[in-house]
């Protein structure tokens, strides 16, 4: 089959099955060799592996993980891209279709069938709207996952490696980085893409952790204390947390905590690290 990482063959497919694409699913697909390659190269794939492909479009990256990994299962919610998908991966016998929204997958379930419950690796190019549901899913459900590797909107991947004291910092960050070590590897421009999208994106590995960087007793608690942080990020964190009602947590308790950690109550939540937030997570509820 044609390497669909070339335009012109791209092209070919997409007009031979008069292929529409669909705003709702946020369609850009990569034609860029040199790009395909670096994603690759930064996924690590070999032939152990089992990959897990999120959003596969025509099979452009389906067909470079075929030709490098064991396994290669691709999730493709749009049922009009399923037919050119059978076309372009026919050669293939170490590819398994399904179409789903991905959301919606036992992604458990299908480690066990495909991968006897081993880490698998995720490589995707990513719709942009939905990119933080599905790399948030994916740490949530404790999905068996060695890696990530994916193209998001370089803006997103700026935010999942940001630290403390940086406008990117927030929830997203602290969420990203409980679970993994994220690395932004490439950059990629608006012209290696079709259609070509209005922002400019970033391929970005994210390395899972065998356990979370940091210890706590509640999940829940410690994540809710973050967002509470983050949603008002220009009020102080004695203020914020205060203000988020679902957390039960007086101002006064707040800043007796914060002070016991040695730290001033009139300090905002970018200003604390993970290790931080793990800790006031712990001083507050008494864990």
């Amino acid at each position: 089959m044609a390497d669909l990482g070339i335009a012109r063959n791209t092209i070919e497919v997409l007009q031979k099955h008069q292929f529409h694409f669909q705003k709702k699913y946020g369609q850009n697909f990569l034609i860029d060799t040199s790009v395909l390659e670096r994603i690759m190269a930064a996924a690590e794939i070999t032939e152990q592996d089992c990959v897990l492909e999120i959003g596969p479009g025509i099979g452009t990256m389906t067909q470079y993980l075929a030709e490098r990994a064991r396994e290669v299962v691709a999730v493709e919610v749009d049922r009009n891209l399923i037919p050119i998908l059978e076309e372009t991966l026919s050669e293939y016998a170490n590819v398994t279709l399904i179409n789903e929204d991905i959301l919606k997958v036992d992604l458990n379930q299908l480690a066990k069938e495909k991968n006897a419950g081993e880490p698998m690796k995720v490589v995707a190019n990513l719709p942009y709207y939905i990119t933080t549901p599905i790399v948030m899913g994916l740490f949530e459900r404790q999905v068996p996952l060695k890696s990530i590797t994916i193209m998001v909107q370089k803006e997103v991947a700026e935010r999942m490696q940001a630290g403390p004291g940086t406008k990117d910092y927030g929830a997203l960050s602290l969420a990203v980085q409980y679970y993994a070590k994220p690395e932004v590897v490439a950059k990629v421009p608006p012209n290696c893409f079709m259609p070509r999208p209005t922002v400019g994106s970033a391929v970005i590995r994210l390395t899972r952790y065998e356990e979370p960087l940091v210890k706590v007793r509640d999940e829940g608690k410690f994540f809710g204390i973050i967002r509470a942080a983050f949603n008002q990020r220009r009020k102080t964190l004695v203020n914020a947390l205060g203000n988020g009602a679902e957390l039960e947590i007086t101002k006064e308790r707040a800043a007796e905590a914060l002070i016991q950690m040695g730290l001033t109550p009139t300090v905002r939540g970018e200003a604390l690290t993970l290790e931080q937030f793990a800790e006031l997570s712990r001083v507050i509820y008494g864990e």
